[in-house]
């Protein structure tokens, strides 16, 4: 479940069912749960899709959206008493890149990873889900191309910090770190 240093990291596909990984690891750690969005409901879609993820969250769990400033979001809400699930990371970059302003999001991204060290100290938990989206071809538009270059830097430096990182595809879990032996 959680790592040594409270970094859960859980990466997977569309519909891999790594929300879901992620939801039954914030209930089993006992803390109070509060659920960090990072969704935006620009279209009916994605409106359907936020509804979907809402009416299957138990109602105890605080929800925040936090599209942007995510980095804030966690260091306000963490506590020894908190496990803070955010859902979901590929989302978070695409409200950046959609700014179109790079130093932007490398100030915010290095704030990020501040945080985030900050918690593999202290006793907080934290759940970071993300789309793993670079075992695919390289994409055509320029957008695309920053979009996968960007995800793949942010999960690297992200699974470094983590603890744990989990791999879901079609709802099974494969444990990418620690591996056997490691702790």
């Amino acid at each position: 479940m959680m790592g040594p240093n409270s970094i859960h990291f859980i990466l997977g596909g569309a519909r891999s069912g790594k929300s879901r990984f992620a939801e039954n690891a914030a209930a089993r750690s006992g803390k109070n749960v509060i659920y960090i969005a990072t969704a935006e409901g620009l279209d009916d879609e994605m409106i359907d899709r936020i509804a979907h993820h809402k009416n299957h969250r138990p109602a105890s769990w605080a929800v925040i959206e936090s599209p942007l400033q995510l980095a804030d979001t966690i260091e306000q809400n963490a506590t020894e008493h908190t496990c803070i699930i955010v859902d979901c990371l590929t989302l978070y970059l695409t409200n950046w890149l959609c700014k179109d302003n790079d130093a932007a999001w490398q100030n915010e991204k290095q704030r990020l990873l501040s945080v985030l060290e900050n918690a593999a100290h202290n006793k907080f938990l934290v759940v970071l889900v993300s789309n793993e989206v670079g075992q695919g071809i390289v994409p055509l538009g320029e957008l695309s191309r920053t979009f996968v270059d960007q995800a793949g830097w942010l999960h690297q430096d992200i699974a470094r910090l983590a603890g744990t990182v989990d791999f879901i595809v079609a709802g099974l879990n494969m444990r990418l770190k620690p591996q056997k032996g490691e702790q």
